[in-house]
């Protein structure tokens, strides 16, 4: 039995970083804004919107050549087309974020509505990934520690939201993607630990019961 401990806990790490890509992943994801930002400063909006695009694709064509997970690159590539159809709409650089600064806010909002139905998403994405069932939901410090660990998630949503709502009101570009850039790291990976730690914790308490029982 005590080898199925081990077991257990590698998805929590697997699932919840690699899905993500990793370091590469978040480098990669950083790579398009700052094509976008240094294009846009030598050749105008639209050459800059046309190489921020071409970024996405080649970081999708990297990661298929080096037989590496396409999720996350098809993930940032689609987020890049989106961002780059509403920049070429308006003709204006900042709106490349502006996708990404709705999603923020929708995100947020939609993770404190499931905390406050006692759905907290992180328990119930967690449990349609195992295929286990929500018996957490009836196991109140379970249920507790997966509603921080959602709350934690809504706050790093809300904050970049907060955040980069504000340098597009100013058209600050430049800033825009240092931001996204900049949060990216120290926000997912205070998030990363909480969602861990309340996984592991939940883990180990059914386990405890089932032995017990």
């Amino acid at each position: 039995m005590r080898s199925d401990g081990p077991e257990r806990e590698r998805p929590a790490e697997t699932t919840l970083w690699e899905r993500t890509g990793g370091v590469p992943g978040l480098i990669q994801s950083s790579l398009p804004p700052t094509v976008l930002v240094i294009a846009n400063s030598l050749w105008g909006v639209y050459p800059a919107i046309a190489a921020a695009v071409g970024a996405g694709v080649l970081v999708t064509l990297l990661r298929a050549a080096r037989r590496q997970s396409l999720r996350p690159a098809f993930g940032g590539f689609v987020g890049v087309a989106v961002a780059g159809f509403f920049a070429a709409r308006s003709g204006e650089a900042r709106d490349f974020f502006l996708a990404d600064i709705w999603w923020y806010c929708a995100a947020s909002i939609v993770l404190v509505l499931s905390i406050l139905l006692r759905r907290p998403l992180v328990g119930v994405i967690w449990s349609a990934v195992q295929g286990a069932g929500m018996w957490w939901r009836h196991d109140r410090p379970s249920l507790r520690r997966y509603d921080l660990a959602t709350a934690v998630l809504a706050l790093v949503f809300a904050v970049r939201f907060v955040v980069l709502r504000t340098l597009y009101e100013h058209n600050e570009v430049g800033w825009l993607t240092v931001s996204k850039i900049a949060m990216n790291y120290p926000l997912w990976a205070v998030a990363l630990v909480v969602i861990v730690w309340a996984v592991r914790r939940a883990d180990n308490r059914i386990a405890y019961c089932r032995s017990a029982a």
